[in-house]
């Protein structure tokens, strides 16, 4: 992932020290076990817990071994004297490679849901602040009938509790590891070694494994990453629709010294939630290669390798920090409560036509001569810039039906958000 878009949490996680660190734990835990069940002398275990290997190091050795794990072990064994020669005894690459890095992707997840669960305190703060704050509801971007900005907002706080709630099963869905060997088949090492070191690293066995974990699991995850970074992109997008100029009912913050464009100095653009839509795509994208890593040949070949050390790493710099970015725009998020009123009474009461419809049919009118008489009417109201409630109290068929007072309770704002306020 390029500096621009990385987090200091995610970097400090997804980088060749730390891999090599997590891979130095993995490896002690496994001779620390070898060696209580006699397998190996002792002595391996304890030394691997004071040395560090260096990814310099381990560069320099690859670019003679064109094999990276092997770099590793040799890197390694120079500093481990005599015990080095049971490093590794038993494995192969895999066992310490996926391992360590489900320990890695563990954590990595942690730092989204942390993240996720900061966002939810956010939106729900503000469903509550707005919950009674009336808003024209829109539907394919034309006015439709009105809701609460509060109400919109728990909309959004539903769909991301949701993708928390997938995230905490995608963390369970990877929780596993190996030491099955070069096709998964314990040739060297026994079950219950495995059942040993996967309960020191807090993590479960793979019932079944090849030479690798399935990568259906990291698919899974990658999966709900990109609901959850698609929750997201939904919000940047409403905030991007409601800041258009002729809306102007919310509006990201603008910082002091900030400038909007470089040609016209009066711009304020949404460029925050432009980002956040923006690199939710790319998110979504890398879900074609995880499934593709899936089907591997047989027991396993290496096409998955290259595009993980890509899309595991980007997907969770993406995630964190868009979510960092909106969890800002919301915490900062100017709301402007009387144009979203100005907007609702610049709709000439044609958000009605529905109950108004309905209080006819009640009353005893026809269906279709209801509906042709509303629909006539609204679009009379929005062409001559006229209050259909104006139109309706002239009409000499809807007069024949509803009082006066009758008309007007149609048109109450309050009649129609009273069911969202009381929840």
């Amino acid at each position: 992932m390029i500096k621009r878009y990385q987090t200091n949490e995610i970097a400090a996680i997804f980088n060749d020290e730390y891999k090599l660190k997590k891979w130095l734990l993995v490896a002690k835990v496994v001779a620390k076990v070898e060696e209580d069940a006699h397998i190996i002398p002792r002595g391996l275990s304890r030394k691997l817990s004071k040395i560090k290997v260096r990814p310099e190091r381990v560069k320099e050795i690859e670019k003679i071994t064109n094999h990276d794990v092997i770099a590793f072990l040799e890197a390694a064994r120079e500093k481990l004297g005599k015990e080095g020669k049971w490093l590794h005894f038993g494995l192969t690459s895999y066992d310490l490679v996926d391992t360590a890095a489900v320990l890695v992707v563990l954590e990595a997840i942690d730092i989204i849901l942390k993240a996720v669960a900061d966002l939810l305190k956010v939106l729900r703060k503000l469903s509550l602040k707005y919950k009674k704050t009336p808003q024209m509801g829109r539907t394919h971007g034309i006015f439709a009938q009105p809701i609460t900005f509060g109400y919109k907002i728990a909309s959004w706080y539903e769909e991301v509790k949701r993708s928390y709630l997938r995230l905490q099963i995608a963390k369970q869905e990877m929780s596993y590891g190996k030491l099955s060997g070069a096709v998964g088949t314990y040739t060297m090492l026994s079950q219950a070694i495995e059942r040993k070191v996967m309960k020191h690293l807090g993590l479960k066995p793979e019932p079944v494994s090849t030479q690798v974990l399935p990568r259906d699991r990291f698919a899974f995850l990658l999966s709900n990453l990109a609901l959850y970074t698609c929750a997201l992109e939904r919000i940047a997008t409403e905030i991007r629709n409601l800041s258009r100029t002729e809306i102007g009912e919310v509006t990201e913050p603008f910082t002091k010294g900030q400038k909007g464009s470089s040609a016209m100095p009066h711009k304020k653009n949404p460029i925050t939630c432009e980002r956040v839509a923006g690199l939710a795509r790319v998110v979504r994208a890398y879900l074609i290669p995880a499934y593709e890593n899936i089907n591997l040949w047989h027991e396993r070949d290496i096409t998955n390798s290259s595009v993980e050390r890509v899309i595991f790493p980007d997907s969770f710099h993406i995630t964190h920090y868009i979510t960092l970015k909106l969890l800002w725009v919301l915490q900062n998020l100017n709301v402007y409560p009387k144009q979203m009123l100005h907007n609702i009474k610049t709709s000439l009461g044609v958000y009605a036509s529905q109950s108004l419809m309905n209080r006819l049919i009640e009353k005893g009118m026809n269906r279709k001569d209801a509906y042709k008489l509303l629909q006539n009417l609204s679009f009379k109201a929005v062409e001559a810039k006229i209050e259909l409630k104006t139109l309706a109290l002239k009409n000499k068929s809807i007069k024949k039906y509803l009082t006066r007072k009758e008309i007007e309770k149609v048109f109450d704002l309050k009649w129609f958000l009273r069911n969202i306020v009381k929840k």
